[in-house]
């Protein structure tokens, strides 16, 4: 068992260890409804037909919300990306999910993330603009630049702000941060 836990991201041997005890010592009945969920969500949940986004249904629950924007698409690259963002109870548009980075080192290209359903998707419906919900990185700046290139024909195209975090020291951060905080400067109010 701990070795199974070991397996998940970001656990190490000891919160693996600390995991397993503690499944250990739970009554048979709630170990039995863990497992019950896990292959529940194994087999139930997949992908949104219209976004892309983890789902148990064919349309997820933000598409299915018709108090959302429809004319503002966020692009993340993953799941993981478009709850962060959910978290922040600011966006209140849709999301499409890449499903990864442009990464040609690793040999991901366009062709191999969800890039021609979100063009098809702009066409179809009324999409204003498209914010770029992208990883700060090598490929999350090719795939921007890739994607802004792609949908500026058809619609407005901006990318989120980049910067320091809050709490953060200036001597501490990196010239690629500071760059980007600069760029992404704002008037006071």
């Amino acid at each position: 068992m701990i070795d199974q836990f070991e397996r998940l991201p970001g656990i190490g041997p000891r919160t693996a260890q600390r995991l397993a005890l503690h499944l250990l010592n739970q009554p048979e009945e709630q170990i039995r409804q863990f497992s019950d969920a896990l292959l529940a969500a194994r087999t139930q949940v997949g992908q949104c037909q219209t976004c892309y986004h983890l789902s148990a249904e064919a349309e997820c629950e933000i598409c299915r919300n018709l108090e959302r924007c429809n004319g503002l698409i966020c692009v993340v690259a993953d799941s993981r990306d478009l709850l962060a963002l959910e978290r922040t109870r600011e966006f209140q548009g849709r999301y499409h999910v890449l499903g990864g980075l442009i990464s040609p080192m690793d040999g991901i290209g366009p062709e191999l993330l969800n890039v021609t359903p979100l063009v098809e998707r702009i066409n179809r419906e009324d999409i204003t603009e498209v914010i770029l919900a992208l990883t700060p990185s090598v490929e999350g700046d090719t795939t921007s630049l890739y994607l802004a290139r792609l949908l500026k024909p058809f619609c407005s195209v901006s990318r989120i702000a980049y910067g320091l975090p809050m709490g953060s020291e200036l001597e501490y951060a990196d010239e690629v941060t500071l760059s980007r905080a600069l760029e992404g400067r704002r008037p006071l109010d």
